[in-house]
């Protein structure tokens, strides 16, 4: 990774007040120095992107296209580069960072195919007798400044769904990422940056500034900008919406997903599902399994089936192409899920697979049954290699006990029930209902997002357009 120093703010890249150390989550050794930037330098950003506003509205379509084809060829040919880097910054597994770059190209690929999509319709306005005589149609036009903040989970992919779309859209956008994981993030945008000015287009149509809360709050609260996208906590979600109002706010808040098993379900698919979409990325992402619901007559039946499949999943170095569980973020992380566990064991829960010991710096997978409601690993967004199952008498209950949750981004059913997975289609209150296949089942094209406390607006390159670009409507009378 070859950057200029400091930060890319305006044409050029400022010098930052301050540096913080990127550490490798699995032995706690140093990546590099990142910069860290200030308020200042966020609104020296702000300043930048409404000043190129216009300009970047107004490039062409075939150059917006041809500038994300040409970071999609960066990217690809820094692939393997890219995924070493993901693996130290975030500490996990190398299966899941090979995913994530895979995702990244595609969703680089398909936002420089939306740019030719970007179009609008002809209006019957003589449906009314007033609109007699009167031409109409609406065109899309971009929002203004993005700020998109994202998490530390898939800092890559995540950022890529924010830049993507906003210069696709015609916005200049400001991305600040997680302070954990700011280095893919900024080599990116390094890659954009000189894809713009290759193209002749305004570099500071993509800046970045890291920094704390502070340095968010006074992206997010300024009335000149017209979206904010975050990706992270419901907590910090909800206080941004609240602050940055009436900007408009799309939200991609995370889930305690839950995956129902069925009676008629192929037990050994769920299982493998189970343990598949539990554990990925060392359990943090947001679509992880989290909540098993089994109705009664195969609960023990599939628990057999995990308990027998667990002591395969291999607990690591994230280098090690074998591994699948890994470090957590931090030992923060860490500490915060222990605790979940050991307060749902004092309530009444059971460990039917047992975390490997605690005095080890990585918690191996773990599952938990009977654990009621009330507690925070069932309740809320645990982000650790932890499932819950549950058994319920029926399916009326397993459904009713998903839409209890104050969350809704996905949730998947195992059956080999046509009319029970169109039910649940019909009756999960959820952003997508996946059957027979993981929670964590996402293409990068399909719309993404939940309801209630998940969020609000959706994720995938042509519906992030869509959030990014405003109708407005032309009505002429040809004669006077």
């Amino acid at each position: 990774m070859k950057l200029p120093a400091g930060l890319p703010i305006g044409e050029i890249w400022i010098e930052a007040p301050s540096i913080a150390p990127v550490i490798f989550p699995y032995d706690g050794s140093t990546v590099a120095d990142a910069a860290v930037g200030n308020v200042e330098l966020a609104r020296q950003a702000l300043d930048h992107a409404l000043g190129v506003r216009t300009t970047v509205g107004r490039l062409p379509s075939y150059l917006r296209r041809k500038v994300l084809q040409s970071v999609h060829s960066a990217v690809l040919a820094e692939r393997d580069a890219f995924v070493d880097l993901l693996i130290l910054e975030t500490g996990k597994p190398l299966v899941d960072c090979r995913v994530e770059i895979d995702r990244t190209l595609l969703t680089l690929e398909t936002s420089a195919e939306e740019v030719a999509r970007l179009h609008g319709e002809t209006v019957p306005l003589d449906l009314l007798p007033s609109g007699d005589g009167l031409v109409g149609f609406w065109v899309r036009k971009p929002i203004g400044v993005v700020v998109g903040i994202t998490g530390f989970n898939y800092p890559l992919l995540l950022a890529a769904h924010k830049i993507a779309p906003a210069f696709a859209a015609g916005c200049p956008i400001i991305i600040k990422p997680a302070p954990q994981t700011p280095l893919a993030t900024l080599w990116l945008v390094h890659l954009m940056r000189s894809a713009l000015l290759e193209a002749g287009a305004p570099e500071s149509a993509v800046q970045l500034v890291t920094g704390g809360a502070d340095v968010g709050a006074t992206l997010t609260t300024d009335r000149r900008v017209g979206a904010v996208s975050f990706t992270g906590s419901a907590a910090v979600g909800h206080q941004i919406a609240r602050d940055a109002a009436p900007t408009k706010v799309l939200l991609e808040l995370g889930s305690n997903s839950a995956l129902v098993v069925a009676a008629d379900a192929d037990l050994d698919a769920a299982a493998d599902a189970i343990i598949r979409g539990g554990y990925y990325a060392s359990g943090q992402a947001c679509i992880s399994v989290q909540r098993v619901i089994a109705v009664d007559s195969i609960h023990a039946a599939l628990l057999d089936r995990l308990n027998a499949r667990l002591p395969s999943v291999v607990v690591g170095d994230p280098r090690d192409p074998t591994t699948r569980v890994s470090a957590l973020i931090d030992p923060k992380s860490t500490d915060r899920v222990r605790t979940w566990i050991t307060q749902s064991l004092t309530a009444g829960a059971a460990v039917a697979y047992p975390t490997t010991d605690a005095t080890t710096e990585v918690l191996g997978p773990t599952v938990l049954t009977d654990v009621p409601a009330g507690q925070l690993a069932w309740d809320e967004e645990l982000f650790g290699p932890v499932i819950a199952v549950r058994s319920v008498p029926n399916l009326d209950t397993a459904f009713r006990t998903v839409n209890e949750s104050r969350y809704g981004l996905h949730a998947s059913v195992f059956t080999s029930s046509l009319d029970t997975a169109f039910t649940a289609i019909d009756r999960l209150d959820v952003g997508g209902v996946v059957i027979n296949e993981v929670p964590g089942f996402r293409s990068d094209v399909m719309p993404y997002g939940g309801v209630k406390d998940s969020g609000i607006g959706r994720e995938g390159p042509r519906f992030a357009i869509e959030e990014l670009t405003t109708t407005r409507m032309a009505i002429i009378r040809p004669r006077p």
